[in-house]
């Protein structure tokens, strides 16, 4: 007789990684755009800084929350660039934002608690809230108004039971940078309800035409009911290092830390090494970095918008554009289906982040060089001309 998984397992939905699933093990010549892998590499002095670090012995335990030198130059980083009065006691390093964002989830929401999601959403959140015996609420955000946050779209969703709001800012995969004014909205909302807000800000370094990215946690109040996340793993192409870390009030770092620290123990010694020289580093080269994204951007925004029936956004911040098909008559799904099939071309369908996204799909820009866009543009081009 098997052995019966847990609850947990059982009683949750699968992981679901969409389009990458459907397009492994296919033979042909195929373009890769719908994962969110950084096209450049790991800065070499932040290779060399960790190289060194393991050559000189950082190869044992270390400190469960984070060795102190990297909370420090987190915690200066933040006053400096977030606006954040956070002290080096109140960062947790953490296994890329991916865990951050599961300990968050693990420790403030309970069996029988909600967890709003403004859609389209980032679909790792589901399995979160549902493995911590928590269910997930939407929001969803009107494609017309460009996904822009309202209150009258969100507060009807909050129920009695809701305990936090998970915001991603920069959005994946909408690449909206929400302003002040539609943060100040989601801070009335969480210290009117008494919510947790759980902020993903991974994209923070990656924003084009003056678009400012500002952390919630940063608004008035909003420090002690805030969990903010961050990594290194998109401004750094660092995705493969896996590192990252929680900033939060020292009331809900405790709980955080019962779960990182039950988890892996901490973060791996000496990458965080590396951690550290990109931090400190010189700032042109994450600056050369972006510049290379905006680049790669407005190519794609260009040609996408070149195409009959598709209709492409201006991308504020991330490496994702969002353009929407529905002129076309295809679904999201069958769309992104025949790309792969019919071009070679893999891109997420819009509705994998909900059915706010239905009718979009989601190009991942940041993750090829210029050429083998431009490339992946023409094929695309041929495709939605002969529709």
């Amino acid at each position: 007789m098997p052995i019966r998984p847990a609850r947990r397992i059982t009683q949750t939905s699968p992981k679901n990684f969409g389009m990458f699933a459907k397009a492994v093990g296919m033979q042909g010549d195929l373009i890769h755009l719908e994962l969110g892998m950084p096209a450049e590499d790991t800065p070499a002095h932040i290779k060399d800084a960790t190289i060194a670090a393991l050559q000189g012995g950082a190869v044992h335990y270390s400190d469960l929350q984070g060795v102190p030198e990297l909370r420090q130059a987190i915690s200066d980083k933040l006053r400096r660039q977030n606006g954040l009065d956070i002290s080096p006691d109140e960062v947790i390093v953490t296994n890329g934002l991916t865990q951050a964002s599961f300990a968050a989830f693990m420790a403030f929401l309970d069996e029988g608690d909600e967890c709003l999601l403004l859609a389209p959403y980032y679909p790792q959140h589901i399995g979160k809230a549902e493995l911590a015996g928590a269910k997930v609420t939407i929001a969803p955000l009107d494609a017309s108004d460009g996904f822009s946050i309202k209150r009258g779209l969100i507060e009807p969703h909050i129920k009695p039971n809701t305990r936090a709001i998970a915001l991603i800012n920069p959005c994946n995969p909408t690449g909206r940078v929400y302003s002040r004014d539609e943060l100040q909205i989601i801070a009335d909302l969480a210290q009117k309800h008494d919510l947790l807000v759980l902020s993903d800000e991974v994209y923070e370094e990656i924003t084009y035409d003056g678009a400012q990215h500002i952390s919630i946690a940063s608004l008035e109040g909003m420090k002690e009911r805030t969990i903010t996340m961050f990594a290194f793993t998109k401004a750094y192409a660092m995705d493969g290092w896996r590192i990252g870390y929680i900033a939060a009030d020292a009331a809900l770092i405790g709980p955080c830390m019962k779960i990182t620290t039950n988890e892996v123990t901490h973060v791996n010694t000496f990458i965080q090494a590396g951690a550290i020289a990109a931090l400190n580093g010189p700032p042109e080269v994450l600056h050369e970095m972006v510049a290379r994204d905006r680049k790669r951007r407005d190519l794609v925004v260009s040609r996408l918008n070149q195409m009959p029936n598709v209709s492409c956004a201006p991308v504020e911040g991330t490496i994702y554009a969002f353009p929407d098909i529905s002129a076309t008559g295809l679904s999201a799904a069958d769309c992104a289906d025949r790309l792969l099939h019919e071009t070679g071309v893999v891109v997420e369908a819009g509705s994998f982040y909900g059915a706010a996204g239905e009718g979009h799909i989601r190009v991942c820009f940041g993750c090829a060089e210029l050429e083998v866009l431009d490339e992946a543009m023409n094929r695309m081009q041929r495709f939605f001309n002969e529709l």
